[in-house]
């Protein structure tokens, strides 16, 4: 549900949902170009739950206007990742590419497909690295 909304009297955290996308063996890993202070640093791409949105139907979303790709959203990885001092949580699933579609980097400056050994060669995100460290098994169990 997003910020704002009331449960109880509390306001609610805002979600934001992130892709990881795994092909051949490697997960798409994206540099954020803005704001500054995280410019040049590495994310999962991904966004804000919009009201009246599921959190598979936004990051479907997402993903078609941050890389211009159709996806098939699947399973959670790794538990939700509070942010903003609890203002925020981060939700990550994984996602599969539809009919061949290749992604693009519409809003990031690069775009890098990694390997489980290649997982600490960008800087990370804070909120993204506990999903890292859940990729090796996943990285593992995807044919190369």
């Amino acid at each position: 549900m997003p910020l704002g909304q009331q449960l109880g009297g509390r306001s609610l955290p805002r979600v934001i949902v992130a892709a990881v996308i795994v092909t051949d063996g490697r997960v798409l890993a994206c540099e954020r170009s803005a704001p500054p202070e995280v410019a040049g640093r590495w994310e999962f791409p991904g966004g804000k739950v919009e009201p009246g949105e599921t959190d598979e139907q936004a990051l479907a979303r997402e993903c078609a206007e941050e890389l211009g790709v159709r996806v098939e959203v699947g399973a959670r990885v790794g538990p939700d990742v509070p942010l903003a001092h609890g203002r925020a949580v981060l939700r990550v699933f994984e996602v599969t590419l539809l009919d061949g579609d290749v992604p693009r980097a519409l809003e990031h400056t690069a775009m890098r497909w990694l390997g489980a050994d290649e997982l600490d060669s960008v800087p990370w995100l804070p909120a993204d690295k506990p999903i890292v460290a859940e990729l090796p098994a996943l990285l593992v169990d995807r044919p190369a």
